[in-house]
């Protein structure tokens, strides 16, 4: 039922354990035995360790037999030149072994690319940084993927079921067949787990078109699909070009992220279980995505494109999901366990504890340049602003700096190509922010020389479609009029490298003049619990808990709060740094409840 060919040093099908799962006449057995997969999607990345079980239970108490999660390469290995690392929060053997524990199994979903809303796909900057076509059997792209491969793939194996853990099926790549057509690569992807120790099932998942599927599956490896709607139309056409195998949803879309500027998503409940109903009704396995979304720490975020607009994603990643960012077991929670069938008893709470809501005032520390600058980075001087890339930056910003001669009187200077949003300063006096749909600022020069300063933001790098490893910062010329500007300092930025010690150094670089820059409130707790952040009158920037980067927010919404898990917190006097590029308010806001903006109905829909 799988097809097991591939590179010479495949073991022989003869010498492999059985898989846990396989197919005929279009069912699903699980050791022989008729099953259906209802699997649903939580992320270990997108939770606190501390309460990676608390969620896998709300899982398995929303009627749920699988948990299927990603694993995000850039989260594991950030650089190339250290290798990649598995403890703590990145502890996915861990993970695993407790949703095994919880009497769930586990679907892994490898990649090496993951889509999911995350940061690049999941791809490492220092390998899209690179002239190499991705996603191909370019040897360029496969040849570090196989040495990722070789550290993480034998760390699943040996929680397959066979081996008496939860690991009873691995994906191929992710949703290929919307992105290329080299079936090589396809091949090279599922030889590259089998000849690692994959011996369980081995499947690929594509939206359920002819387009799609065309250049997303493999013969002889199970295709299942991704949807949001109409579940019997890809039934039919599976059926038709799969003739034996069974109906699985490997992505049931209940509900949706959101962008920066845009409205919140949400899917009715009566909709959403109208699908899923559809699915289990026609024999069909499927997985809930997400069944909770959880966050994006960080600045973890992907982006999507488009044409050339960026559309970032933002910091919550609650999906309108059934079990909430915060753990909550919504509405939808109790309308899909009863279309699952689920008849046990609801072991976890409605909801985790929460403090109190509060008024915080926050103190103006020091001025947005200033705290940059004392922090120690690395720099890059050359005729030509440095990007991201050459300066080994993942995330974070970059700050420009030269010294043009501006002539007497008003003129315009130009930031061709920035990616993705500029703050830029004359002379410490700032000018405004710059984007790619507002790349011109005025200045009023005398004929002297001025210190212009660019500070450039990576809003999150594009995780989905051929624009996939778009590079980021000053990317074209800075004109002054015609003029091309040379002579930089780039320095480095590394916000999601910041220790303590470096938010210290950059609070400490007052006094504070402008509106921006680094600002510091004190959260006095008796007990831990949760709590959502707010900073309503502040306008753009990033959000520190005791030394954790929790998150961007922006006025623009449509999130307004932060969602801030009670172990980033401790009994007594807790730091919260932030810093504000445009406008700094006056307080924090400790909330009782989340709010993430005005909502607006979303259904997927494939044509």
């Amino acid at each position: 039922m799988i097809e097991t060919t591939g590179r010479s040093s495949v073991v022989a099908p003869s010498t492999r354990p059985s898989p846990a799962l396989g197919w005929r006449d279009r069912q699903l057995y699980r050791n022989g035995v008729p099953h259906r997969v209802l699997s649903g999607a939580l992320h270990y990345f997108r939770v606190h360790p501390a309460l990676w079980r608390d969620r896998i239970r709300r899982l398995a108490d929303l009627g749920l037999n699988t948990l299927d999660t990603y694993v995000p390469w850039n989260f594991h290995q950030p650089y190339e030149d250290r290798a990649p690392r598995f403890d703590g929060w990145r502890d996915v053997e861990a993970f695993v072994a407790l949703a095994g524990e919880e009497g769930l199994d586990v679907v892994l979903r490898p990649g090496p690319y993951i889509c999911a809303e995350w940061s690049n796909g999941g791809l490492p900057a220092w390998l899209t940084a690179r002239d190499v076509a991705l996603r191909s059997s370019d040897p360029a792209f496969t040849e570090p993927v196989e040495r990722w491969f070789d550290e993480l793939i034998p760390r699943i194996a040996r929680q397959q079921a066979h081996a008496g853990g939860p690991v009873v099926a691995v994906q191929i790549e992710n949703e290929y067949g919307s992105y290329g057509d080299d079936e090589a690569y396809l091949r090279w992807n599922r030889a590259a787990l089998i000849d690692r120790g994959i011996s369980e099932l081995v499947f690929t998942a594509d939206g359920p078109t002819e387009l799609m599927l065309d250049a997303g599956t493999l013969p002889g490896t199970l295709a299942a699909a991704t949807l949001g709607s109409k579940p019997e139309a890809a039934r039919a056409l599976l059926a038709q070009r799969r003739l034996d195998e069974p109906f699985m949803v490997a992505e049931f879309w209940n509900g949706w992220f959101d962008h920066w500027g845009e409205r919140h998503h949400v899917r009715g409940v009566d909709s959403a279980v109208h699908t899923l109903a559809a699915v289990i009704d026609d024999g069909g396995s499927v997985s809930i995505y997400m069944a909770h979304g959880g966050t994006n720490f960080g600045l973890w975020a992907g982006a999507n494109a488009d044409g050339n607009r960026l559309q970032p994603t933002v910091t919550s990643y609650d999906s309108d999901a059934p079990i909430a960012e915060d753990g909550t077991l919504t509405a939808k929670f109790h309308a899909m366990r009863a279309t699952l069938g689920a008849t046990g008893p609801i072991r976890v709470p409605e909801r985790m504890p929460l403090l109190p809501p509060a008024r915080v005032p926050l103190a103006h520390r020091a001025d947005l340049i200033a705290g940059v600058r004392a922090v120690p980075a690395r720099e890059y001087t050359g005729p030509r602003p440095a990007t991201f890339e050459q300066l080994g930056l993942d995330a974070g910003m970059v700050l420009h700096t030269a010294h043009p001669r501006i002539p007497p009187g008003e003129h315009t200077i130009a930031l061709n190509d920035v990616r993705d949003r500029a703050v830029v300063l004359v002379d410490g006096v700032p000018l405004g922010v710059a984007d790619a749909a507002h790349p011109t600022l005025r200045v009023h020069g005398t004929g002297a020389v001025v210190r212009l300063e660019i500070l450039v933001e990576s809003l999150g790098r594009i995780n989905y479609g051929p624009l996939i490893g778009q590079h980021k910062g000053l990317l074209g010329p800075v004109l002054v009029d015609r003029r091309i500007v040379h002579g930089w300092t780039s320095t480095a930025v590394a916000l999601p490298d910041w220790t303590s010690a470096d938010l210290f150094r950059a609070t400490g670089a007052g006094p504070a003049r402008t509106a921006a820059g680094f600002a510091v409130a004190t959260v006095h707790v008796d007990t831990p619990a949760d709590t959502f952040l707010a900073l309503p009158d502040s306008v753009h920037g990033m959000l520190w808990v005791n030394g954790f980067l929790l998150g961007r927010y922006w006025d623009i919404g449509p999130q307004v709060t932060l969602y801030c898990p009670a172990p980033l917190l401790h009994a007594g006097e807790n730091t919260v740094v932030v810093l504000e590029t445009d406008r700094l308010g006056t307080v924090l806001e400790l909330r009782d409840a989340p709010e993430l903006g005005p909502t607006e109905e979303y259904v997927e829909e494939f044509d």
